[in-house]
């Protein structure tokens, strides 16, 4: 009787008291808190004003302004190179002229000229053969029988061959130059007995070198007989063995 008579007077603490934990319950529930106590962290947003934001966007980055300002160094450094290397240059020039004096640089000056003037004589002499005299071998009044292609047999000699012709007037060269060798020389002759072309053949024993001149000059006053019935041109050659003197 006594229990029911407290459960009947306490009835309504009873439900009060389960009613609140149940609502202290759904608000734990709503403020997303375990029932440990740990409270779940969320992400926060701080929106800032758009004023604050657009003088970062517009900086430039310091790496495009390093390269950006990289060759107007290169140019610089390329300008300062180069005008240490005139400027050694214009030094070396300086100090040259200084060491040697005035007399040495006119004697250098000298010899230039002579080196040049001897230059110039021997192109002269070279280019002047056809003043030079030669001892000439003729056939005038011989029988034709009795003439030889082979002049001056021996070390010193010329030897021609031309079919069917001989010589009337023949140059004689071969003593002429300090130097001496053989050397040949391709002819052209027409009819009337004129030699019209006259090529040196080369001779790399021979280092003296006026003698392929001489040999070409005297084969070009070489004068054979002349022959209606011969080619027109006739091809031969002249052999010239020069004695050193």
């Amino acid at each position: 009787m006594k229990l029911g008579e407290v459960y009947r007077r306490n009835i309504y603490g009873v439900i009060g008291t389960l009613v609140f934990h149940i609502l202290l319950f759904s608000a734990f529930l709503l403020a997303d808190v375990d029932i440990k106590g740990n409270v779940k962290e969320e992400e926060i947003l701080i929106e800032f004003p758009a004023e604050l934001l657009e003088p970062e966007l517009n900086e430039p980055e310091p790496v495009e302004e390093n390269q950006q300002q990289s060759p107007p160094e290169q140019t610089s450094n390329t300008r300062t190179n180069i005008a240490s290397n005139q400027s050694a240059t214009e030094n070396t020039t300086t100090s040259t002229d200084d060491f040697f004096d005035d007399d040495y640089l006119k004697e250098v000056e000298a010899a230039k000229n002579l080196v040049s003037s001897v230059n110039k004589n021997l192109a002269k002499e070279v280019t002047d053969l056809s003043d030079i005299k030669m001892p000439v071998e003729t056939t005038e009044g011989m029988d034709r029988d009795s003439i030889k292609n082979i002049i001056y047999a021996g070390e010193s000699n010329i030897v021609y061959y031309l079919e069917n012709r001989y010589h009337v007037s023949l140059p004689v060269p071969v003593y002429l130059t300090q130097g001496g060798g053989t050397v040949v020389v391709d002819i052209v002759v027409n009819r009337q007995g004129k030699v019209v072309e006259a090529t040196a053949r080369q001779n790399k024993s021979i280092r003296d070198k006026q003698i392929f001149a001489y040999a070409t000059e005297a084969a070009s006053r070489t004068v054979f007989n002349s022959d209606n019935s011969a080619p027109e041109p006739q091809k031969g050659t002249i052999q010239y063995t020069f004695v050193a003197q």
